[in-house]
């Protein structure tokens, strides 16, 4: 029997394809504005700079100072050239870290966001934004936070480096997973996360065979959609939070923190809920932690916390904050019970 659920809806408007880049001025003047700033990170200047000529009067400049994590001190300076160049709008063009500066610009100011993601991570669809200060990562959600307009291009993925393939994609399923058992779940994003699943399960070894693969590329960017719209519409819980915390506390990098968690936290829970987390065990194979777990080790994954840059001595203070404010989760979540999980993520064993 069909539980009893509310689905607000998708409020954001989806462009998809190949060469969908080139109605990104056009976008714009649907929501009515006529001065966007670019964002990206420093590494894709050259490509906001490129977007920002295609947008031609509609361009107020680039900033390209989007970085890992948000930091509130440059979502500050980025608000500064938004106010200096007289922008009304954002262009965000990158992956997470450039999402989510645009996001945090937005929440301030109000200012509509077109997004053009080029990484499988998958925020664009979310109302989520999570930003770091002194050495801490909150998460905060609001609707002001969600993009307008999210603008997907199969083209601008094929040239995306084979190990960022890996890890965004691995980071895009993480939301997938924490959707089959949020307590807020339902039956639009259920099942979306099972076609994302399929989706890249195929994609994934026919990009390592070939990261041109124009067909594997759409499925794999159709994937990243479909679990983005799955973590806006539900509650996070334990593996975005290890997530954070390792993220903005220690400084691991975001997606191949997200791919090294996410057979641990998927086991963690399994044991508590496996009928929820069936999908997985019957797309990846056996249990749904350890499929993951043999997925991710056959696409040349990182697997160890400790090749991020974790030290061992860290795990403990790691699970002291994580057990401090923890999400809501479906398995208890304790301290030790953390300190184990990251024990098993820091020497990369395949979870039971």
């Amino acid at each position: 029997m069909t539980r009893p659920f509310v689905f607000p809806g998708l409020p954001t408007r989806v462009i998809f394809g190949h060469g969908t880049l080139a109605q990104v001025p056009e976008e714009v003047a649907r929501l009515g504005h006529s001065r966007a700033l670019v964002l990206s990170t420093p590494e894709q200047e050259s490509a906001a700079q490129a977007l920002a000529e295609r947008l031609g009067a509609k361009a107020a400049g680039v900033f390209a100072g989007a970085t890992m994590h948000t930091p509130v001190a440059v979502t500050e300076e980025a608000i500064a050239t938004f106010r200096s160049t007289g922008a009304d709008c954002l262009v965000a063009l990158g992956g997470g870290s450039t999402t989510g500066l645009g996001k945090a610009i937005a929440l301030r100011t109000g200012a509509d966001q077109v997004v053009v993601p080029t990484t499988y991570a998958g925020s664009e669809m979310t109302d989520i934004l999570g930003e770091t200060a002194e050495g801490e990562k909150t998460t905060r959600r609001d609707p002001a936070i969600r993009p307008e307009v999210v603008v997907y291009d199969v083209d601008l993925t094929l040239t995306l480096p084979l190990g960022l393939t890996v890890t965004s994609a691995l980071n895009a399923l993480a939301h997938a997973m924490e959707g089959f058992y949020a307590p807020d779940r339902h039956p639009i994003t259920e099942a979306l996360s099972r076609d994302a699943l399929r989706a890249f399960h195929r994609a994934l070894p026919a990009l390592i065979r070939n990261p041109q693969d124009g067909q594997a590329r759409a499925q794999a960017l159709y994937a990243a959609w479909g679990c983005s719209v799955t973590l806006g519409h539900v509650t996070m819980a334990l593996h975005h939070k290890l997530a954070h915390v390792l993220g903005g506390s220690f400084g691991l990098p975001h997606a191949e923190t997200h791919a090294v968690l996410l057979p641990h936290t998927t086991a963690f829970n399994e044991a508590a809920v496996p009928d929820l987390l069936r999908p997985i065990a019957d797309t990846f194979g056996t249990s749904a932690g350890a499929g993951l777990w043999h997925f991710a080790k056959s696409l040349n994954a990182p697997m160890r916390l400790a090749d991020l840059g974790l030290s061992e001595t860290d795990l403990d203070r790691a699970a002291e904050i994580a057990a401090k404010n923890p999400y809501a989760n479906p398995r208890p979540i304790s301290r030790d019970g953390i300190r184990d999980l990251l024990q098993q993520a820091h020497t990369g064993i395949c979870p039971a």
